[in-house]
């Protein structure tokens, strides 16, 4: 599987639990604990994916997206941060469906800067079999990659 691909289907994973988040009642505080505790897993891993592997590997090959990935290493902070907060925070507390609404809309807006506006200026320099590898590397690092937000290079950033 390509990087590009590996990142996108990443994303739709991500999506489809937030709807899932978004449809639980007022008071299914058990099933958002769980869809939360899995967002947190899959947003974490990502971003692991993206600022050890893929970032360096699309900066390196795309020299003019310098200011995107900087951008986006500054979002992915923001993001570690609030999920470090929700894996602390009981899900009947007051505070907590607000900060998950917070963590989806600059979560969305994230992934649409990135398929939007950057992903096609990296395919079109990198090219299929350098994102064939890259995505191989990228799955590999998937399996040993930290589930602590905290301990995502951008979060001590």
């Amino acid at each position: 599987m390509d990087a590009i691909v590996l990142l996108r289907n990443d994303h739709k994973t991500v999506e489809k639990l937030f709807k899932a988040f978004e449809k639980a009642g007022e008071d299914a505080h058990d099933e958002k604990r769980r869809i939360v505790d899995q967002v947190i897993e899959e947003l974490t891993v990502h971003a692991v994916i993206e600022e050890q592997v893929f970032y360096p590997a699309a900066r390196e090959a795309a020299p003019d997206t310098r200011d995107h990935v900087l951008e986006s290493v500054e979002e992915h902070h923001v993001v570690v941060w609030m999920l470090s907060e929700l894996a602390d925070l009981d899900p009947s507390d007051e505070r907590f469906d607000a900060k998950v609404t917070v963590l989806i809309e600059n979560v969305r807006h994230h992934v649409e800067e990135e398929e939007q506006d950057w992903f096609p200026e990296v395919r079109k320099a990198m090219g299929r079999n350098r994102l064939l590898e890259l995505g191989e590397r990228m799955e590999e690092a998937k399996r040993t990659a930290t589930r602590d937000p905290l301990k995502v290079p951008s979060a001590r950033e």
